[in-house]
């Protein structure tokens, strides 16, 4: 596995990026995200801003502005990336934040406290000692545990990277 210490490229290779892009987001699309929602979470990634106009994304990705703003839209609903206007600008600019797969993975913590509810009560309707009833409990105390795990897991995630930061600075 390559580690951020093992990069040493001294400048930007576009052609490198645009590869960059398209592979990531074969790879989004095969976890179950939408083709041009994933192009554009990529390119939004890939721009040292993190922050592009529709009209930029749509020249660097060779497509219509409609797909863009279907990109988008679909983007900022889940909250991967943000619409700002620029001071002065009549333009929108679309912007991925720094953490925004802290922020993803956090905001599904309201996504299984209502699976792990809806569970419970499945469980109390089937009965909490039939078989079913033991596999729907079992099935909510998984997520009970995995969010547990999960505020732990974020708040050495936040101290690693805190330090991978200052590591940046360093340089």
């Amino acid at each position: 596995m390559m580690r951020v210490t093992d990069l040493t490229a001294p400048e930007r290779d576009q052609e490198e990026v645009l590869r960059f892009i398209e592979r990531f987001a074969v790879q989004m699309t095969d976890a179950g995200w939408q083709r041009m929602p994933a192009r554009v979470f990529a390119a939004l990634l890939a721009s040292d801003d993190g922050a592009l106009t529709a009209a930029e994304l749509a020249e660097q990705l060779q497509v219509s502005p409609a797909a863009i703003s279907g990109a988008v839209r679909h983007l900022t609903g889940i909250h991967m990336a943000v619409r700002e206007r620029d001071p002065g600008s009549r333009r929108d600019v679309y912007r991925v934040r720094d953490d925004v797969w802290q922020d993803a993975l956090l905001g599904r913590n309201r996504v299984l406290d209502m699976w792990e509810e809806s569970l419970m009560d499945g469980a109390r309707a089937a009965g909490p000692n039939s078989p079913a009833g033991r596999r729907l409990v079992e099935c909510a105390e998984f997520f009970t545990f995995m969010q547990n795990e999960l505020e732990d897991l974020m708040a050495r995630w936040r101290e690693h990277r805190d330090k991978l930061r200052a590591s940046y600075d360093a340089k």
